[in-house]
């Protein structure tokens, strides 16, 4: 599995301001759906493209398209969905899938609640939109359910990550030979007793949405 922090000035400013108790829910909606676009522009790095020519108005032109099946983006319920839009201005041909997911807060493991998502993604690249990559369950079991379908390999964006976290999906999924890719916009200290990132940003889904 490969983890990348992306170093960018820009990508740090936002963060500092999603961290800021007293940035109100509006402002961390829009500063999280421009945050996603930058981590986008990495997480897509790999994202497969295939050969085209083109004719511009002087002569023909050799380029490249993103190839078929079309990429899938999954964000997870209800946090992940703060992402989407960020993810889809940069990438606005993939397709999207729901996976609702719900961690234990007793047993810190993950529940499955809901799922819109072809029964075959066979072939399909999938981008998965988790805002907190904390104890790892959510999202290992998120990655898996893709696996499970027939994903050919998963890259999965998240604002903040924890060590604990990574290394929980690094050992999930050690000789799986799949390809797993983590990018996010901050590598954190650690998790507290309540499996809660820190320094962190507090409950992302609550900061996007409010207290419900």
């Amino acid at each position: 599995m490969e983890s990348l922090v992306v170093d960018h000035p820009l990508v740090a400013h936002k963060l500092t301001t999603l961290r800021d108790v007293r940035t109100d829910s509006p402002t961390f909606r829009r500063l999280a759906d421009e945050l996603v676009t930058l981590l986008a522009y990495e997480a897509t790095r790999d994202v497969r493209i295939t050969d085209v020519t083109v004719q511009t108005p002087l002569a023909p032109a050799h380029g490249v398209r993103l190839a078929r099946p079309a990429p899938l983006v999954v964000p997870i319920l209800r946090a992940g969905l703060g992402m989407l839009d960020g993810m889809m201005r940069l990438l606005p041909t993939a397709e999207v899938g729901f996976l609702g997911m719900i961690r234990d807060e007793s047993t810190l493991q993950a529940q499955t609640y809901a799922t819109r998502l072809p029964e075959d993604l066979s072939g399909r690249q999938c981008y998965v939109l988790d805002p907190m990559l904390a104890t790892g369950g959510t999202l290992g079991a998120a990655i898996q359910f893709l696996f499970d379908r027939g994903a050919e390999d998963v890259t999965a964006l998240c604002l903040l990550a924890a060590p604990e976290g990574v290394a929980y999906l690094d050992e999930m999924f050690q000789g799986s030979g799949k390809p797993i890719r983590v990018v996010t916009a901050g590598m954190d200290e650690r998790l507290n007793e309540n499996g809660y990132i820190v320094p962190g940003l507090g409950d992302a889904g609550d900061r996007l949405y409010g207290v419900v």
